[in-house]
């Protein structure tokens, strides 16, 4: 499997990964930003404890600690866009596409990288029929290729990594940001106090241990955003219930993963990574059913926004890619279509410019010249001798 499909690959299951990443770092006395100095055998629910940054005094909290600053940014933004607003949802949505708008040259390049590698595959199963057999000169023909293309199959992994990362504070800023009752103390950087929320001055906790007073409104259109939101079961574990938003999500990156795709080939029906790929376009997307009645529904709003920004980006740069045919079916507007910023392969060297050493000659560019100069001489005085007979 190439690089451009393990990327491609991680970009879906991200945000598993992220939720294993966030679970370490909530579990323990300190957790992830919030309140500091609180014993993990204490009854009082998190959300009662006021929020502040964490003091890093172990592995778990240094890790809460690393990600405090991007937390604040993102609960800074947006309290800032919910008090602008007036309602969470539309905060959030303004939230997720400032910050993929910041974010659109890392996506491009990755889009970008991903569709050469795909225009590359002719070539890539051209070297792969020459050096059948020989594994290493394969893929060092293929590291040439791509070099001399300048091209990087692994651009595409760091905007898979760069979600994680994302991930991890945003389900924080959604699970504890909008359930507490006194979140003030992340709203000063350096001293300076951005907004003053005016907060509650003590908690007000149920029978079952919920905060009824939390500083921020996290209910918009009937939904709580900060608590898990689930049509069928019950929330807190995996697959204990289904959520409506999970469903949503899975389904829109159900057609993000078949836009990233190459067309479809009837001549690869047989290859073995062909087949694998497309099925993981599949499967993958579904994942985040597993998860949706554990995570807030913020979060789950967060990943749907970024999904649909992501397919309009891809949309304009690869135009439909491998989405149709989709089940048979082959819309007439998928017909022919030009995405409206093409990608274009680079061309390849002109050979006299070729890098000095080449894995598909076994000699040095330099030592080519030198060769072609020295023949050229002989020649040259062949041809004077000549003239002198």
């Amino acid at each position: 499997m190439t690089l451009s499909r393990i990327s491609s690959a991680i970009v879906r299951v991200a945000p598993l990964l992220a939720i294993a990443l966030v679970v370490a770092a909530c579990t323990g006395p300190a957790g992830s930003p919030g309140a500091s100095g609180v014993p993990a055998v204490t009854p009082t629910p998190p959300a009662a404890i006021p929020l502040a940054p964490v003091t890093p005094t172990e592995p778990l909290s240094l890790l809460a600690w690393l990600f405090t600053p991007i937390f604040q940014a993102f609960f800074i933004l947006l309290v800032v866009l919910d008090k602008l607003t007036g309602n969470i949802v539309v905060a959030i949505i303004l939230m997720t596409i400032i910050i993929r708008i910041i974010l659109i040259p890392i996506f491009r390049r990755q889009t970008v990288s991903m569709k050469r590698t795909q225009m590359m595959a002719p070539e890539v199963k051209e070297i792969q029929r020459r050096f059948k057999g020989d594994r290493l000169k394969q893929q060092e023909a293929q590291r040439q290729l791509y070099a001399e293309r300048g091209i990087n199959p692994a651009a595409g992994c760091l905007p898979a990594v760069l979600q994680i990362f994302l991930l991890i504070p945003m389900y924080q800023v959604f699970s504890q940001g909008l359930q507490n009752f006194n979140p003030q103390a992340m709203l000063q950087v350096f001293g300076f106090t951005i907004l003053d929320l005016h907060c509650a001055a003590a908690p007000i906790v149920n029978a079952a241990g919920h905060v009824l007073n939390p500083c921020l409104d996290p209910v918009a259109f009937g939904i709580n955003w900060g608590v898990p939101e689930v049509i069928l079961g019950q929330p807190g574990g995996m697959l204990s219930g289904l959520s409506l938003l999970a469903l949503i999500s899975a389904l829109l990156q159900l057609v993000q993963s078949r836009m990233t795709l190459p067309p479809h080939d009837p001549a690869m029906a047989d290859d073995t990574n062909y087949k694998v790929q497309r099925q993981m376009a599949y499967i993958f997307p579904f994942i985040s059913l597993l998860y949706g009645s554990f995570l807030p529904a913020g979060l789950f709003l967060y990943w749907i926004t970024s999904t649909i920004f992501s397919i309009i980006q891809q949309y304009l740069i690869i135009g439909w890619g491998g989405m149709f045919p989709f089940l048979g079916w082959q819309p007439a507007f998928a017909v022919g279509h030009s995405p409206r910023f093409p990608v274009i392969l680079p061309p390849p060297p002109d050979p006299k410019s070729r890098p000095p050493t080449s894995p598909l000659g076994g000699s040095s560019g330099r030592a080519v010249q030198a060769d072609r100069t020295i023949r050229h001489k002989e020649r040259g005085r062949q041809s004077r001798r000549g003239r002198r007979r």
